[in-house]
């Protein structure tokens, strides 16, 4: 009877894996996020706003108005959309398959995803690339769905903003309704959608003796332009829009249910950074809109977005994108109701 016995060099390198992601994690959004989310936070308590809308300049043609915003939207987001490629890229190289498959599978994906979500505190096309990558390494329907849309739903940085802000009971409202809306979508979309089959990179590509640099670079290569390309075209498309989907007009968008679900609908394809919908809800509250548009545009604006839906085109059925896009439509427009009345 023989053992064979593993190499002490591999099993060390086998192990370092996952505490070099975490240290790339823990590192990038130090920079990117939590330290300027700190200094920002006393300037909301400070100031009670956290800088003009996105929305606010006017443009003199839809190529000007397309131009502009995506300049200020690529400036607002360049380090962690940067920062999400390479998160998403390394999941695929440096994680083990059998942690992946055991903590973001079907049975406590949705749990897992949403935990996990909380320190991303990334936009929904940030967190887009670590969720198709966390998909291309077989992470359940529900695990990646409530990462994606978990992120900017429940980001701890928002809702202390938005306390500060607009009031902490859209805070509180923002935080119930968001949790609600991601663990259920998530839950429905993996009973929906159950397959956890690996999508574009197998197990035997994963675990084979590939160098670490050539798996990561062919990983890195072919999330950059699954996502950054559809990205800017989807983003200049939505500048140009802006000015059809928010108008600005004075008493125009008012507390009724028909607003309500336009503004839903129009948060949930457009595109923004980070906290973004706080200064574009509050500014267009100072421009008379109600209470209920209001709400629902707390909730779409940041939970999705078009180019977002489009980056995880590759990993996801286009029933089940669809599908997440009017649940999430729905759950704003809702949200926005329920405000109306109380």
């Amino acid at each position: 009877m023989s053992i064979t016995a593993t190499p002490a060099g591999a099993t060390r390198l086998r192990a370092w894996k996952p505490l070099l992601f975490i240290a790339v994690v823990v590192l990038g959004l130090l920079y990117v996020k939590w330290l300027p989310y700190w200094g920002k936070a006393f300037t909301a308590a400070e100031t009670h706003s956290i800088g003009k809308s996105l929305l606010a300049t006017p443009a003199a043609s839809p190529w000007l108005a397309a131009w502009d915003y995506t300049q200020l939207y690529f400036m607002a987001v360049w380090k962690a959309a940067v920062l999400g490629i390479v998160l998403g890229s390394l999941v695929q190289v440096l994680i083990p398959r059998r942690w992946l498959l055991r903590t973001l599978g079907a049975k406590t994906g949705t749990f897992w995803g949403t935990l996990l979500s909380l320190p991303g505190m990334m936009c929904s096309c940030c967190a887009a690339p670590v969720a198709a990558g966390l998909r291309r390494c077989s992470a359940s329907t529900g695990a990646a769905i409530a990462f994606w849309l978990g992120n900017p739903l429940l980001n701890p940085a928002t809702l202390i903003f938005m306390g500060f802000v607009l009031g902490w009971q859209f805070s509180a409202a923002r935080l119930l309704a968001g949790v609600i809306m991601v663990v259920g979508i998530a839950a429905l979309m993996q009973k929906r959608f159950p397959a956890t089959a690996e999508v574009t990179l197998s197990v035997q590509e994963v675990e084979s003796n590939t160098p670490f640099l050539a798996r990561w670079g062919r990983a890195l290569w072919a999330l950059f332009w699954g996502t950054v390309p559809v990205y800017l075209v989807a983003v200049l498309a939505l500048g140009a829009a802006r000015v059809w989907l928010f108008p600005h007009a004075d008493g125009v968008v008012t507390n009724t249910l028909g607003w309500t679900l336009g503004m839903a609908a129009a948060g949930a394809l457009f595109v923004i950074p980070t906290a973004a919908e706080i200064p574009i809800v509050q500014t267009l509250m100072l421009a008379g809109m109600g209470m209920g548009p209001a709400m629902a545009l707390l909730m779409t604006l940041p939970a999705l977005s078009l180019p977002s839906l489009i980056m995880l085109r590759q990993v996801f059925p286009a029933k089940a994108l669809l599908l997440t896009l009017l649940l999430v439509w729905l759950g704003g427009a809702l949200t926005g109701a329920i405000s109306m009345v109380l």
